[in-house]
């Protein structure tokens, strides 16, 4: 037998839990779908990572087209803004179940020192953005000769 230390919170969260399950049909709205999202807040997933030679932001923006997007470099950060706008308009009172997000993002990310803004290259295909900054090369340590 093992023993489990009681701990009050545990109890509370996994009621909250339940009791957001039990709502979360298709009589309810979706426990987001009043709050912040609907008010056009909404923040793409976002992978990043790094190959031999770059690093590499990659955005999933589904339904947007190229000039909605915009890529800014200042100061050492990365800047990606953009809007997706709702295709068709439909009266709020129609909807049974609303979980698409419309509205302007804005996504920063710091930049290692070094990093030539000039060479940073973005590409968008299929609702996917990939901005790729090379990497900045490595110092070398310099060797200093005692005369």
């Amino acid at each position: 037998m093992q023993l489990v230390r009681f701990n009050p919170w545990n109890d509370m969260m996994h009621f909250g839990n339940k009791l957001h399950r039990m709502l979360d049909d298709t009589a309810f709205p979706a426990r987001y779908g009043d709050r912040e999202h609907t008010r056009g807040r909404w923040l793409p997933a976002v992978d990043v990572y790094e190959t031999d030679d770059a690093y590499v932001v990659n955005a999933e923006l589904p339904g947007m087209k190229k000039d909605d997007i915009s890529i800014d470099v200042k100061d050492g950060i990365l800047t990606v803004r953009g809007e997706r706008r709702s295709e068709t308009e439909v009266k709020e009172k129609r909807y049974y179940r609303k979980e698409r997000v419309f509205g302007s993002f804005q996504r920063s990310f710091s930049l290692p020192e070094g990093v030539e803004s000039e060479k940073i290259t973005a590409e968008f295909k299929n609702g996917m953005l990939t901005v790729s900054i090379p990497r900045p090369e490595e110092k070398k340590p310099k060797q200093i000769t005692v005369h």
